[in-house]
């Protein structure tokens, strides 16, 4: 059967990652000195406890080729076909370590790496819907298709109450125009072509949420859903409720942002992902 790999940004709740056997490769999380693996090492509670408490502005990292190079080995010995499915790289290294990864491990087996443009729920969604591909018993070639043409149809949205985490970051990307004198201004981000990119302007939490709302409205035929926040579970639910209108709940999958997202956009972000339909 294929195995699927993909990473910690993928949010993709534990108990799916268990039932579909999904390997997940931890991002690095750094406060100085320190190193953690998202997910592994530190969890969401402990991140966001942290990114609160610390003087210290975390940072990311990538992991190294060969890290990918052990799992991919370690796979080959369970299948003959792999499929990774990646964060954005116009801002993370991570694809291109698992590019070069294959390189290094040679014809051990069929490899194939997609680059998903996307985070978050625009990432773990296709992920979920090729484990359920691969499940029902879906040639690989199939699924690769499948998957890029639902990452181009999948639609991340951040809600935060600041872009100064993305400043220091460095992965603010088109939001740069944002920046200088929104100190009252709730922005709504997405990734497009792979970058954040912003959406709308808000006055507040309240209005971010009523703009959330009128993006699932105006989607087409939404084929899969995913709700997140940080630290901010009554503003989930909220969400939560207004956005059933437009999908099942008990359909929609829950999640919290992680720590590596987490360290770019503050502990307040709220999250709305969907892949649309044709």
């Amino acid at each position: 059967m294929i195995k699927i790999v993909t990473d910690s940004t993928c949010d993709i709740p534990a108990d799916i990652i268990k039932k579909y056997g999904i390997t997940i490769v931890p991002i690095n999380v750094l406060f100085g000195n320190e190193t953690y693996r998202d997910g592994v090492d530190i969890n969401a509670e402990q991140f966001y406890k942290k990114l609160v408490e610390s003087r210290v502005h975390p940072t990311t990292s990538a992991q190294s080729p060969g890290y990918f190079s052990e799992i991919f080995t370690r796979l080959s010995k369970e299948t003959d076909e792999i499929l990774t499915i990646l964060f954005s790289s116009k801002i993370s290294a991570t694809y291109e370590s698992a590019i070069q990864a294959k390189a290094l491990v040679g014809d051990i087996c069929k490899i194939e790496i997609i680059d998903s443009w996307q985070a978050c729920g625009g990432l773990g969604l296709p992920v979920i819907k090729a484990a359920e591909m691969v499940e029902a018993g879906a040639r690989l070639e199939d699924v690769v298709a499948a998957v890029k043409d639902m990452c181009s149809r999948s639609h991340s949205y951040m809600v935060f109450d600041t872009l100064e985490y993305l400043r220091k970051g460095g992965r603010i990307g088109r939001a740069q125009a944002l920046l200088g004198g929104l100190l009252k201004v709730t922005p709504i981000l997405t990734l497009r072509d792979g970058l954040v990119t912003p959406v709308q302007r808000t006055r507040s939490r309240t209005q971010a949420i009523d703009a959330l709302v009128n993006l699932a409205k105006g989607a087409k035929n939404i084929e899969a859903l995913m709700l997140e926040h940080a630290t901010t579970p009554d503003d989930l639910e909220i969400l939560a409720k207004r956005v059933a209108e437009y999908y099942p709940r008990e359909k929609t999958i829950f999640s919290r942002v992680n720590s590596v997202i987490g360290a770019h956009v503050g502990p307040h972000v709220l999250l709305m992902s969907f892949i649309e339909g044709k």
